[in-house]
């Protein structure tokens, strides 16, 4: 048997029915966008158009929304007498910052040694992001995790006669050569370098619990270890340029169960 929840929460956290019964999302769902939530009394179980989405035994879950996320996604809970609640989102466009360019995309391609190192990087990138701590850091309003100029945005993209590339999947901070990189929430360290990343440079990633990664990347070194646990605030290495980066920058990702969302969106004004 399926319910179809009554309605959703706004910010303000006011539902239009009985709260047991219905999802609440704390915040305006968007594309980039990351939102706190509680499922319905005994859930059991929780997808995302049919993807897991990890939920806490109180019912508290993240639910994130990627950069192309379509207009609509269906919220399922499954309680323990096996009725399911389900809620359809609406899911906000944002307009990102695109740059048309009258030109060919650059064709010179990677080199066979590349692609190779390439493949092994990215294997150990992914196998960092499947990781799951038991990291209350979730929970945790996100802090900055450097200060400067947003030199980089996230979503930015270049077209090319047509032809997209690869949009920007971070906030890039212009804090400066040597300045320190402080943990946004705490969290367990799933990868850091070194070795150093052909593109990445100095990489460190953070698990964050509930699905939620933080990446850092470019460090000059990181302070950091695999399988350490950091806390909020905590430095955990120093802006660099290592890479593939035109200067000294600090690149800061965000994921929650695959879907890259907007750093700058979760951490709110820079103060």
């Amino acid at each position: 048997m399926i319910a179809c929840a009554i309605g959703l929460f706004a910010s303000a956290g006011i539902a239009q029915g009985p709260p047991d019964h219905i999802f609440q999302l704390y915040g305006e769902p968007g594309q980039g966008a990351l939102l706190r939530a509680r499922a319905p009394a005994g859930t059991q179980s929780l997808t995302l158009d049919g993807r897991h989405v990890p939920v806490a035994p109180d019912g508290r879950f993240l639910v994130g929304f990627d950069r192309d996320a379509p207009s609509s996604m269906r919220l399922v809970a499954r309680l323990a007498d096996g009725t399911e609640v389900a809620q359809i989102i609406s899911v906000a466009a944002r307009i990102w910052p695109i740059q048309r360019v009258n030109m060919a995309r650059p064709s010179d391609g990677p080199t066979p040694e590349f692609r190779r190192r390439r493949e092994r990087e990215l294997a150990r990138i992914g196998a960092a992001r499947a990781r799951r701590s038991d990291s209350m850091g979730w929970t945790q309003r996100l802090i900055w995790p450097a200060r400067g100029r947003i030199s980089g945005r996230f979503g930015a993209q270049r077209i090319y006669r047509g032809v997209p590339a690869a949009y920007h999947s971070g906030t890039d901070i212009a804090a400066g050569a040597g300045a320190i990189v402080f943990a946004p929430a705490d969290g367990a360290v799933v990868l850091a370098s070194p070795p150093m990343f052909s593109l990445e440079g100095n990489l460190v990633i953070i698990d964050h619990g509930m699905g939620l990664s933080s990446a850092f990347l470019h460090l000059a070194r990181a302070h950091v270890r695999e399988g350490e646990v950091v806390r909020q605030g905590q430095p955990i290495g120093v802006v660099g340029a290592t890479g593939r980066a035109t200067g000294p920058h600090l690149h800061w990702s965000l994921v929650w169960n695959g879907a890259r969302l907007d750093p700058q969106a979760a951490a709110g004004a820079m103060e």
